[in-house]
């Protein structure tokens, strides 16, 4: 059984803890050990992930599989990028899959939830950002539609970045 539920303040320990250990298992060998555990400890802490929430257009959902976390979403509705002319249009910030729940249709289900709820506030489309090495991810994104619309240099420290696909689908 699969449910994905609105997350509020509350839960920014679980998603803190939830990002640390699947970003880890996502890119942490895209970087020096250093810099990704620096990374994390900056970005995916309880605090940040809190502050998260008063931004009335950032939502958070978890996702569950028989009960059990499995993972969780990020959105930001109204939120541009260069490489996309289209106004009106969403970030899938984050969509992050716990590796053992992965191969269960989870990501798919957590996609289409998002879509549906970018699409309900009158968006004209989603994008995200994806390291070019994640070749499962660029698989995963392109079946869904979804068609690389850019490049974007994600920041993991001051001396490291990954180059990242700009990844848009248009509804």
């Amino acid at each position: 059984m699969v449910e994905i539920i609105q997350a509020n303040a509350e839960h920014s320990d679980l998603i803190a803890k939830l990002a640390q250990r699947t970003f880890s298992e996502s890119h942490g060998h895209s970087a020096s050990k250093e810099d990704i555990n620096n990374f994390i400890l900056r970005t995916y802490n309880t605090e940040v992930i809190r502050k998260e929430f008063e931004n009335k257009q950032v939502d958070y959902h978890l996702i569950y599989f028989n009960k059990t976390i499995a993972g969780f979403s990020k959105i930001e509705l109204q939120c541009p990028n260069i490489n996309i002319s289209e106004k009106n249009i969403t970030k899938l910030d984050r969509i992050y899959l716990l590796e053992a729940f992965q191969g269960k249709q989870l990501g798919v289900k957590l996609l289409d939830f998002n879509i549906a709820l970018s699409k309900k506030q009158h968006q004209n489309g989603i994008w995200l950002v994806v390291w070019t090495e994640n070749q499962k991810a660029i698989n995963f994104y392109s079946k869904m539609g979804f068609e690389i619309a850019g490049a974007y240099d994600f920041k993991i420290s001051e001396t490291h970045t990954n180059p990242n696909h700009v990844m848009y689908l248009k509804y």
